[in-house]
């Protein structure tokens, strides 16, 4: 009898391989709409404190949009950054961000504004995955970005993450490693879901 032993490693993959096609299944299907109940019940469900700077992102690859609730929350007072992937194995730095702000093309996909927006550190983070499960473990996209980035805010002080997905996104259980990210709500077009 032989033995094939996976790592964590290969089951990640394995498991953002076919988190992909749901996210792309669920984004084609349900898109805006989805984006649209998310943002509403991200407002109904979840206090940011007055005036916080709020870590956003700008959506890529099928990624639940947030730049909706990105307008709103700029609008109500609060600062809004979006990261800046400055090389591999790095945590994230983030940029001021303002309605009407021209992006510029970054790493992987991602669009940031330019270097004189200026910088700020996050209370907040809205933040995006490939899948999450029902303990509120997220799985990224396997560059370790969020993960040291919530790891170095999260030793400096007190952080919010939340986590934005389609419902379809969620899995039973997720393979962790000890420095994966656990997220304290998840949003999606169908609840808001707070973990303890």
């Amino acid at each position: 009898m032989s033995y094939v032993f996976v790592s964590i490693a290969e089951d990640k993959q394995r498991l953002r391989q076919q988190a992909r096609a749901r996210r792309a299944e669920a984004n084609a299907s349900l898109g805006k709409a989805a984006a649209a109940a998310a943002v509403a019940l991200f407002e109904k469900n979840i206090n940011v404190p007055q005036r916080a700077t709020v870590a956003g992102y700008w959506p890529m690859r099928n990624e639940l949009d947030v730049a909706p609730l990105l307008q709103t929350l700029a609008k109500m007072g609060h600062r809004i950054v979006l990261p800046v992937v400055d090389g591999p194995d790095t945590a994230l730095s983030f940029r001021v961000w303002k309605p009407g702000t021209v992006l510029l093309a970054g790493a992987g996909g991602t669009q940031h504004p330019a270097a004189t927006a200026g910088t700020g550190t996050p209370s907040v983070m809205l933040v995006p995955l490939l899948a999450y499960d029902a303990s509120g473990q997220r799985l990224g996209a396997g560059g370790g970005h969020y993960d040291r980035t919530v790891a170095a805010l999260r030793a400096a002080g007190p952080l919010l993450v939340i986590g934005f997905a389609f419902s379809a996104q969620r899995v039973d259980t997720l393979p962790t490693e000890p420095w994966d990210l656990r997220l304290d709500w998840i949003v999606t077009e169908r609840g808001a879901q707070k973990f303890t």
